[in-house]
């Protein structure tokens, strides 16, 4: 059975413009929330507190947070991938963080220099203070159907990391397929792994489309009772790992496909495509949505 509602987690401003070439202009990031707040939906990953030097995309991350305007019952998570990350995001005013960690050992060894195992002890200190600030921590867990290096990731492995996130106190974990490897049969064995250690109301999935994979990937997950889903308005943010090649799920095209099942999601997708619009406008760039493609010729 599916869910009867779909908690959409847009994560276009964070995950999407980080993987975007061009710098964005702060006040380009701000209407984009701004128009993302507009559309009903309830959580907006508005950017990252990572080191500038690291991701230069997101060193505007204090203005962003300082200039958006925050909606009542809309949640801006941030991500912070340390301590000083978490309190200059509390500084900035989040009210929600998010963690990072990979079911790779190689990816999470060249990414951030350590084992899987070390990277999640980096992440106690960020937990502790999230607790004493009673901030929820969501988790996401990279590489869940393959990684760039290693290429098969095991189930197993990722009920084991996905395990550790949620027993350190994260309150959602979000299963993402990097590089868009997965098909629904792969998808369907790692759920069913990771359901018998996270209860599923603790799960979402965070899909690519490089493979063209991504809802048909969404769908086996949503029948098997998962009902939070990442996506990234215009399905901004290409592959780091394949050069010209489409990164996360469009935003629209996942709603299509929900609002076509009776799924509610509290989205209006015609404002969510004059968001995509907007953004793709602003970068000189076309839409990844094929809702958006296919919209335009009418």
């Amino acid at each position: 059975a599916l869910p009867k509602r779909v908690k959409v987690v847009e994560v276009g401003p964070r995950d999407g413009l980080q993987n975007e070439k061009s710098v964005v202009p702060t006040a380009v990031k701000i209407s984009l929330i701004n128009m993302l707040s507009e559309t009903g939906l309830q959580v907006i990953e508005a950017t990252s507190f990572v080191s500038p030097k690291w991701v230069p995309q997101m060193a505007d991350h204090t203005e962003v947070m300082q200039g958006i305007n925050k909606f009542p019952g809309v949640s801006y998570p941030v991500l912070t991938p340390n301590l000083k990350g978490f309190q200059a995001a509390v500084a900035a005013g989040a009210k929600e963080v998010s963690i990072f960690g990979a079911a790779s050992e190689l990816f999470t060894k060249k990414n951030i220099n350590c084992s899987i195992e070390e990277s999640l002890e980096r992440f106690d200190e960020v937990m502790m203070a999230a607790r004493a600030a009673s901030i929820p921590v969501r988790g996401y867990v990279s590489c869940v159907l393959g990684c760039p290096y290693e290429g098969k990731i095991s189930a197993a492995k990722v009920a084991e990391v996905s395990k550790k996130m949620y027993s350190m106190g994260c309150y959602e974990i979000s299963l993402g397929d990097t590089i868009g490897v997965g098909t629904p049969g792969s998808m369907k064995d790692m759920l069913t792994a990771v359901m018998k250690e996270v209860p599923v109301g603790a799960l979402a999935v965070h899909c690519h489309d490089t493979y063209g994979q991504a809802l048909a990937n969404i769908l086996v997950a949503l029948q098997m009772g998962v009902s939070v889903v990442d996506a990234s308005v215009a399905g901004l943010g290409g592959c780091p790992y394949a050069q010209g090649a489409s990164g996360n799920v469009a935003t629209e095209d996942l709603v299509y496909m929900l609002h076509g099942l009776g799924i509610h999601t509290g989205v209006d997708l015609q404002k969510l495509m004059d968001t995509g619009t907007f953004i793709c406008n602003a970068l000189n760039r076309q839409t990844n949505s094929k809702v958006s493609q296919a919209s335009c010729r009418l």
